[in-house]
C-alpha cells in the first residue's frame, strides 16, 4: 500500500502553529510516500512567508518527494512591477526551478498544472496547450500507477455559488485527462473539502475519474464551518486485469485534542 499525503492552501502567513505541529505528527505516524501541496502556499507571496514555507514542508516532507504548485496568493498582489515582471520569482526561488512540476514512481504518476495568471487575481485558466501535454505525459504512465493531475482551482464544484471560482477550460480539460488515463484532479483554493465522481457529473467524463478537494491544511482562513484539514489518498497497484480502485481519507484538525482525526474514508472506483 502507497500513500499520497494530499494538502493545500497552507497560506504561510496565515498559518497556526499547534496545526502546523499536528500536521507534522500526522506525517510522522502515517509516513506518507509522497506530499502534494496544491497551491495557495503563501498569504501574500513576501519573502519571509516563502522561507517560513520552504522550512516548513523541508521538515514535514523529509526525505519525501513534495510536489508543490503555485496558487493565486503565490503571486505578489500590492508589488505591481514585480507581478507584471517576475510573477514568480520568489515561488521558483523556494519551490522551483518548475511551475509544473511532475513525480513519478512505481506506484504513482502526479502532473502538477499552473492554472494561475499573473492577469488574473483569483480565477484560474487551463489552456488547450496545457490539456495536451498532460495527455501526452498521461499516455506515459505504467499500468501500477495511479494517474493524478494537479491543479488549484477547481475543476469541480458542488455548490452552485462557487461556480465562479471553477477552473476555466475545466470541462475540455477533464473530458481529455479522462480520455487519456486519469484517475484523480487534486485541488484546493476555495478551502472546502470534497470528492465529486465526474462521471456522473454534466458533462460525464469517458471514464471513472474523480475530483478530490483538500480544504486549508494551516491557515486559521477556514471557511463554511469546517476545520484545518488533509487527504490521505491510499492505492495498492491491482493483479493484472483486476478491479482498480483508491481510498481517499480525510483527516481533520481537532482543536481540542490537538491532533489531526480521521474524518471520513470513501474508496473510490476506478477504470
Amino acid at each position: 500500500m502507497s500513500v499520497l499525503l494530499h494538502i493545500s492552501d497552507t497560506h504561510f502567513g496565515t498559518e497556526q502553529g499547534p496545526v502546523v505541529a499536528a500536521l507534522r505528527a500526522l506525517a510522522r505516524e502515517r509516513r506518507p510516500d509522497l506530499i502534494v501541496l496544491s497551491g495557495d502556499v503563501t498569504q501574500r507571496a513576501t519573502e519571509r512567508q516563502f522561507a517560513l514555507a520552504r522550512s516548513t514542508m523541508n521538515e514535514l516532507a523529509a526525505g519525501i518527494p513534495l510536489l508543490v504548485l503555485p496558487g493565486n496568493h503565490d503571486i505578489p498582489l500590492y508589488n505591481l512591477a514585480m507581478r507584471a515582471v517576475r510573477p514568480y520569482a520568489r515561488y521558483l526561488q523556494a519551490f522551483g526551478p518548475r511551475l509544473e512540476p511532475v513525480l513519478e514512481s512505481n506506484d504513482f504518476l502526479v502532473i502538477g498544472v499552473n492554472t494561475t495568471r499573473r492577469e488574473r487575481h483569483t480565477n484560474g485558466v487551463v489552456s488547450p496547450g496545457q490539456i495536451e501535454a498532460v495527455c501526452q505525459r498521461l499516455a506515459q504512465a505504467g499500468p501500477r500507477q495511479l494517474r493524478v493531475v494537479v491543479t488549484h482551482q477547481p475543476a469541480a464544484v458542488l455548490r452552485a455559488s462557487d461556480e465562479h471560482d471553477r477552473l476555466r477550460g475545466a470541462d475540455a480539460a477533464l473530458q481529455a485527462w479522462s480520455a487519456a488515463g486519469a484517475d484523480l484532479v487534486l485541488g484546493g483554493h476555495i478551502h472546502l473539502p470534497y470528492v465529486v465522481q465526474l462521471q456522473e457529473q454534466s458533462p460525464p467524463t469517458p471514464r471513472p475519474m474523480w475530483c478530490v478537494q483538500a480544504g486549508t491544511a494551516l491557515s486559521h482562513r477556514v471557511r463554511w464551518g469546517t476545520s484545518n484539514s488533509v487527504n490521505l489518498i491510499h492505492w495498492h497497484p491491482p493483479s493484472v486485469g483486476g478491479p482498480r480502485s483508491c481510498r481517499v481519507e480525510r483527516c481533520d484538525y481537532d482543536a481540542e485534542a490537538g491532533v489531526f482525526l480521521s474524518a471520513s474514508d470513501q474508496v473510490l472506483a476506478l477504470a
